[in-house]
């Protein structure tokens, strides 16, 4: 089983040059860590590159994060075999890769997708009091309608992805996400929920004090996203539900009365 790291990095030049000696201590000689320079105008690709095996691949212009991660799930899809593990991490220090060893030991067990999460037991340090909660509400209300079963984090950015779940979640190699920013990686949750992935949580504690710099969130711009792509979500399933019922009718309809056959005869 291969881990690919996935770093989707935007003007993290210091807090790459902290965070990727950390991730190359990691005891595992299957390890493929991937950074994605999200056109920044720091040395985010200079300190990457100065990391011996670190693989890079870059945006011309900043995309955001939905893009960012587009770009990175098909690379790992293009080169990974179903039995791979996509492990999605933010670059900015804020998080711990020695938690990689637990992510993948519940893999190990037969997890799709393992969220590290920051409410089983644990802290957040540092975390602003409106970044917290809006992570609380969108928890809430995405819970309520998508029925994430034993999903407390909906949000934090932390997660291992299996990629045969990837593989079937995608079209043609590609991972048709509509969220353009942070939102992103709900999306990406529910998406694989849907699909009937094996979700699992691990507790981790968000280190938000160690970051550098300070948050490239747009709270107003995030909230209208998330309205955005909880109205996108419901559309969705609702289309699908549809489509399942239609389906349904049909083929009673052409379904041939054996019994009343048998009574003719």
């Amino acid at each position: 089983m291969t881990t690919y790291l996935l770093l989707p990095a935007w003007n993290e030049g210091p807090a790459l040059a902290e965070l990727l000696p950390k991730a190359l201590e990691l005891p595992s000689s299957d390890l493929r860590i991937v950074v994605l320079d999200d056109g920044s105008t720091d040395d985010t690709g200079v300190v990457a590159g100065s990391f011996p095996g670190v693989e890079i691949l870059r945006h011309d212009t900043n995309r955001g994060l939905g893009a960012a991660l587009t770009s990175l799930l098909e690379f790992t899809l293009a080169t990974a075999s179903d039995d791979d593990v996509a492990v999605i991490m933010d670059a900015d220090n804020t998080m711990d890769p020695g938690l990689i060893p637990t992510l993948r030991a519940a893999a190990y067990e037969g997890a799709d997708v393992v969220i590290a999460s920051r409410y089983r037991g644990t802290r957040q340090v540092g975390v602003p009091w409106w970044r917290a909660g809006l992570s609380v509400a969108a928890r809430i209300v995405f819970q309520s309608l998508f029925r994430l079963r034993g999903v407390r984090d909906v949000t934090c950015g932390y997660r291992l992805y299996r990629v045969g779940l990837l593989r079937r979640l995608a079209h043609d190699g590609r991972l048709l996400l509509r969220s353009t920013g942070f939102t992103a990686s709900t999306e990406l949750l529910v998406l694989s929920a849907r699909a009937g992935a094996r979700i699992r949580e691990v507790p981790f504690e968000l280190r938000y004090d160690q970051k550098r710099g300070g948050s490239k969130m747009r709270v107003g711009r995030t909230i209208a996203a998330y309205g955005l792509l909880f109205l996108y979500l419901k559309l969705r399933m609702d289309l699908s539900r549809r489509q399942t019922a239609f389906t349904a009718r049909g083929d009673r309809a052409t379904t041939p009365d054996i019994h009343a056959g048998a009574n003719r005869t």
